[in-house]
């Protein structure tokens, strides 16, 4: 089986220890993605603004692996805190197109340099 490592020019680079994707036949595995700009800078706002950016992040790996978000068939979304799902799903409502694909939401107790959410995802090639 193949195995393609793929990074979204698009977006800073991470640690050389991954990819923002895996690619394997039929499947792509995207990374998380965090509320950062193209410089890693973590976006100005709250948990709406964030995860419009995790989202438009995604966006941009899903790109580079010659995939679209009609394509993704999960999606894991990771808080921290609970308290700010119906904000998140308001904007994950309005971006992610009909229908939906399968989705995990849960509370962590940490995400990577204190941001408020982070956002992984599955799609087909």
């Amino acid at each position: 089986m193949s195995v393609e490592k793929i990074n979204s020019s698009e977006l800073k680079p991470f640690a050389h220890i991954l990819s923002h994707a895996t690619k394997v036949p039929g499947l792509i595995f995207l990374s998380g993605q965090t509320p950062t700009d193209s410089t890693g800078t973590v976006v100005a706002g709250g948990i709406k603004e964030h995860t419009a950016q995790c989202i438009a992040n995604l966006g941009k790996v899903l790109d580079a692996a010659g995939s679209s978000w009609e394509k993704v068939v999960k999606v894991n979304v990771y808080l921290d805190d609970m308290k700010n799902f119906s904000l998140m799903n308001e904007v994950y409502e309005k971006l992610l197109p009909n229908p939906k694909p399968a989705r995990t939401c849960i509370q962590a107790a940490m995400l990577p340099n204190g941001v408020d959410v982070e956002i992984e995802a599955i799609a087909t090639a």
